[in-house]
């Protein structure tokens, strides 16, 4: 898009209806920067030329050391005094709400702003066909893997990922391909469009890796969720292409729907793309797959647990879309170095090993600690799991988490905060959590905070040990606290 053919707006512009942009924009200003997309989208612009600046009450690794990094100033808390010096364009995000007091004042001043999804498709899908990993499980890992397989291929794709893939400098990349590979939240855009955001995300690719209840703070059930992802695979035209988890009962019902070709992958008989033999191992994972058409196919990766060979498959169907050869996806798939904060491993000292995930959904944390357990098969495991997102916090989920820790030896949790906006009788109860585990003979505790946790946590550990920290926040840092401990 050239923003000097653009003419300005005769009235403040307002998202949803935004039309034009203004016709200069030097100074854009970013509200909930240190979000992983946000972070992403103000290292996209800043690398375009343009002054960025942002605000956020969560900033923590690894996302405020990417934006110090790009020299991107970010006040810690909100306020309307981040809007001066007054910028010319403010990108809102999701976790902002109407009574926010930056967003309170940036409706005064009648700055024009954008959600981040229309300001991606503003500033950086012209001319590109997009890409969109989408799904409840899996998005950033695929996205990673797809960006890394199109690299390889020297495609030079464009990309936003949430997350840091530890193949490239950041999650982002502006290439001069034809591909932009986006991440595709079904979350919603902001306070002002509450649809997802993947709706703006115009596919020309969809991959669809699961469909579960999540966000229980915006979605009512199922059914609300499903029809997110219905409305998704209706805007993929006839000469796109559906790539759908063939396992996913929800995923295979939805994909009859689609007007494009559907390619599926599995483990089920009947898929596109099969795995037939995985055999895992403590550095590498051998991966024999199988196509309809009765070509054999076998990879490595550093990739593990039947989560992670599910997200590989999908993105072998994608890259047989793109004509992109076997030896050239191959090199790539070994070459992954994965993303991090999945099942990163953040040290060793003393025999003991912490890793830390994203996994905070009970299908995540179970087959996360599945994972770790089957690599580590030797080694005692300690999950220690933080309920920290919207639903995780909320009792919705209260059975599942339950049944989310059978590979575990040991099962610390803490209870939640930032429950007040919760009503009581809908809270999680880590207690009951821990209770419920010791009934099924699993050793679990509870405590009221992570700093109570990490001093029995210290006492507990043996070298040999496998520490597995999951929490979609900060978690106070608990990885490299008991590293520090431990040295």
């Amino acid at each position: 898009m050239n923003l000097k053919n653009l003419t300005p707006s005769p009235a403040p512009l307002l998202s949803p209806s935004l039309n034009t942009l203004p016709s200069v924009i030097r100074h854009i200003h970013l509200m909930g920067i240190c979000g992983t997309g946000m972070a992403s989208l103000a290292g996209m612009l800043k690398q375009r030329g343009y002054h960025i600046s942002g605000s956020d009450q969560n900033v923590y690794p690894p996302m405020s050391l990417f934006l110090q990094k790009l020299s991107i100033p970010v006040m810690p808390k909100y306020s309307p005094q981040n809007l001066n010096p007054r910028p010319d364009l403010v990108i809102v995000g999701n976790v902002i709400t109407r009574e926010n007091p930056e967003a309170v004042a940036l409706s005064r001043l009648n700055v024009p702003y954008l959600s981040m999804p229309q300001a991606l498709k503003a500033f950086a899908f012209e001319g590109k066909k997009s890409i969109v990993i989408s799904g409840t499980h899996g998005k950033t890992t695929t996205s990673a893997l797809a960006c890394w397989i199109l690299e390889n291929a020297e495609m030079d794709p464009s990309f936003m990922v949430g997350g840091i893939p530890g193949n490239f400098q950041g999650g982002f990349k502006i290439g001069r391909g034809p591909y932009f590979v986006i991440e595709g939240d079904e979350y919603d855009t902001a306070f002002f469009d509450k649809g997802p955001k993947f709706l703006h995300y115009s596919p020309w690719v969809v991959i669809l890796t699961s469909i579960e209840f999540d966000h229980a703070d915006i979605y009512r059930n199922l059914d609300h969720v499903t029809d997110s992802f219905r409305n998704l695979i209706q805007l993929i035209p006839r000469d796109g292409l559906l790539i759908a988890n063939g396992d996913d009962p929800a995923v295979a019902a939805q994909s009859e729907r689609a007007a494009c070709p559907v390619v599926t992958y599995g483990f089920s008989e009947g898929v596109h793309l099969r795995a037939l033999h995985i055999v895992v191992g403590e550095k590498a994972t051998q991966l024999t797959a199988r196509h309809t058409k009765d070509e054999t196919m076998v990879f490595s990766s550093p990739l593990y647990g039947r989560h992670n060979i599910s997200n590989l498959l999908s993105t072998l169907c994608l890259s047989e879309f793109l004509g992109i050869d076997r030896t050239t996806v191959g090199k790539a798939l070994q070459s992954f170095r994965g993303v991090k904060r999945r099942q990163e491993i953040i040290g060793e000292q003393r025999g003991i090993l912490a890793i830390d995930d994203f996994a905070h959904h009970p299908t995540a944390v179970r087959e996360t600690v599945h994972a770790v357990k089957e690599r580590y098969r030797e080694r005692r495991l300690i999950a220690v799991f933080e309920p920290r997102s919207n639903s995780s916090r909320r009792n919705v989920f209260q059975k599942a988490y339950a049944a989310s820790f059978g590979g575990a030896d040991l099962v610390m949790v803490p209870e939640p905060i930032l429950t007040e906006k919760i009503p009581p009788e809908q809270r999680f109860s880590s207690a009951k959590l821990a209770q419920d585990l010791k009934a099924q003979g699993i050793k679990a505790f509870c405590f009221p905070n992570t700093g109570r946790l990490l001093d029995d946590l210290v006492a507990r550990i043996r070298p040999g040990d496998v520490v597995l920290f999951m929490s979609n926040g900060a978690f106070d840092n608990l990885p490299e606290k008991l590293l520090a401990e431990l040295r």
